[in-house]
């Protein structure tokens, strides 16, 4: 394709559809490391640039630094106009800078001269990175970046409710179907009974620290009664040698004293046995 001729007037105006801008952030994002390309599609009259949808610049050659436009992307492009957008005209192209910033580079200038020459085409930059974005066009036969842009909802003036039936949308649909990734973690629907019993056993587990910190605190802060035996004779407590030492000596008195008196024969009489004697006595009939 050949360069046009260019705008011998100012800055053309520019109002971009917010969709086509989510459509070019979302392809951007997609390839964060090389730049995407695709082409803008709309209608421009007396200076004004009306941007109504984007199509992607599939088979393009991306590369970190630069992308560009093979012929197979082309006959996408043109496929895709003419089946869908047939009353419609390219009105520019869009590419991302990941990590570069808003500007156009030499091999930029370079396809818009050659392949978007009209006076009312425009190049839309996006960074996926920083999100910053901006938009370049002809201005008295120079590249210039446009500094009269709107972005405008065609959705605007609908009341609450109208255009949303409830149902998920395409995109949502999508990306239910992409599969998680290695590194991500999945997360399944909560049940309440896992809630319940995982709120039981916490309650419980919490019970049981907090009345062992009480008891601890309880041994340590209050007296403890201590009973121990102590000596009848003196008051002074009894280790467990004296203890020892009272209970031998005990053993062995009661039964040597026995002993002793069985060994000496002693057969002293006793005076409750005389006793019985005069009782017996007195008893019997005179």
């Amino acid at each position: 394709m050949t360069a046009k001729s260019k705008s011998t007037g100012g800055q053309p105006s520019l109002v971009v559809d917010n969709e086509v801008v989510r459509q070019i952030r979302q392809h951007a994002r997609s390839s964060p490391k090389t730049e995407i390309c695709g082409v803008l599609i709309g209608q421009e009259r007396n200076g004004l640039v009306e941007v109504e949808a984007a199509i992607t610049g599939l088979n393009a050659e991306e590369a970190g630094a630069h992308v560009t436009f093979t012929q197979d992307t082309w006959e996408h492009i043109y496929k895709v106009k003419d089946k869908e957008f047939p009353e419609r005209r390219i009105v520019g192209w869009y590419h991302s800078h990941p990590g570069f910033g808003v500007f156009l580079s030499e091999h930029d200038t370079f396809i818009h001269k050659n392949f978007f020459g009209s006076p009312g085409q425009v190049a839309w930059v996006f960074d996926p990175l920083s999100d910053e974005e901006g938009c370049f066009g002809w201005s008295d036969g120079q590249i210039e970046r446009l500094s009269r842009i709107a972005v405008v909802d065609r959705r605007g003036g609908q009341r609450p409710g109208e255009g949303n039936n409830g149902e998920p949308s395409l995109a949502a649909e999508k990306a239910a179907e992409v599969p998680h990734k290695a590194n991500s973690t999945e997360r399944l629907p909560r049940n309440p009974s896992d809630d319940s019993l995982r709120e039981l056993v916490t309650t419980f587990f919490s019970h049981l620290v907090v009345l062992f910190l009480g008891f601890l605190l309880s041994w340590y802060l209050f007296p403890r009664v201590v009973v121990m035996p102590v000596d009848p004779q003196t008051g002074q407590p009894l280790s467990d040698m004296d203890l020892n030492i009272k209970n031998s000596d005990q053993h062995d008195s009661a039964p040597g004293s026995s002993q002793n008196s069985q060994a000496n024969g002693s057969t002293e009489p006793s005076s409750n046995t005389d006793e019985v004697h005069e009782k017996r006595d007195n008893a019997k009939p005179r």
